[in-house]
């Protein structure tokens, strides 16, 4: 008679992964990214009628690389050498040249010991009145370092951004770096995130590897095109 193996123990379910049309007009679109303005705060910022999603996240935790690797340019958003000296508001416009269909937003990195504490005390008010009152936010995606997990700083911001949320506000937690850990570590870590996240997505990504590139970006995609919406022309100063 023949033993029996050993039964291969479950693996973690995979997000499926998203059509390949999808995934390449995704990437074809924030290929399309490029510098709008800059403003040190919100009251700066041009009222936009586009959809608007904002990249939020610990200064160290990766998020200039992530905008930079899902629009395929090296130097977009600004990867400073040292962390948290980034203080004011990017904006990037999205779409065909002289329209924009959505805006991605770069904000400053927060929680760096090095930034002196009435900055961090600034920015913290900065940001939050940002994902409070900015009208045309679609989505926010966070970034977070999935070695450290989910910070106290994270856990704040999601408190900030719950009444928005539960009115339908996007949200993604990007777990960066995700090249860092091992197969287990990853599921174990995105199963913990998920529970964090309170009905948040939740994606591993990894610039070196590309991993979860084409997903995020058909889901940034996806939310920045709700039915009906159009795209806004550019006025010349903005272009």
């Amino acid at each position: 008679m023949t033993t029996p193996s050993p039964s291969t123990p479950a693996q973690p379910a995979r997000a499926a992964a998203p059509p390949k049309s999808a995934a390449l007009q995704a990437m074809g679109w924030l290929h399309t990214a490029r510098f709008l303005t800059t403003a040190p705060q919100l009251h700066f910022l041009p009222e936009l009628d586009v959809p608007e999603i904002a990249f939020v996240g610990r200064s160290n935790a990766g998020k200039s690389t992530c905008i930079n690797t899902l629009t395929q340019q090296k130097q977009l958003a600004f990867a400073s050498k040292r962390p948290g000296r980034t203080q004011h508001i990017n904006l990037f416009a999205l779409g065909k040249q002289g329209l924009m269909d959505a805006v991605l937003t770069d904000l400053p990195g927060y929680g760096y010991a090095a930034v002196p504490k009435q900055d961090k005390i600034r920015w913290q008010q900065v940001m939050a009145n940002y994902l409070v009152s900015r009208k045309n936010l679609q989505a926010i995606v966070l970034m977070c370092d999935p070695r450290h997990g989910m910070t106290e700083l994270d856990e704040i911001l999601l408190d900030v951004i719950r009444p928005r949320v539960e009115e339908g506000l996007k949200f993604l937690v990007v777990l960066t770096k995700a090249d860092k850990l091992t197969r287990s570590e990853g599921a174990k870590v995105l199963s913990i995130t998920k529970l964090q996240a309170g009905g948040g997505e939740v994606r591993l990504f990894s610039a070196t590897k590309r991993t979860g590139l084409e997903d995020v970006a058909t889901l940034l995609w996806d939310w920045a095109h709700p039915a009906g919406a159009a795209p806004m022309v550019l006025e010349p100063a903005l272009v």
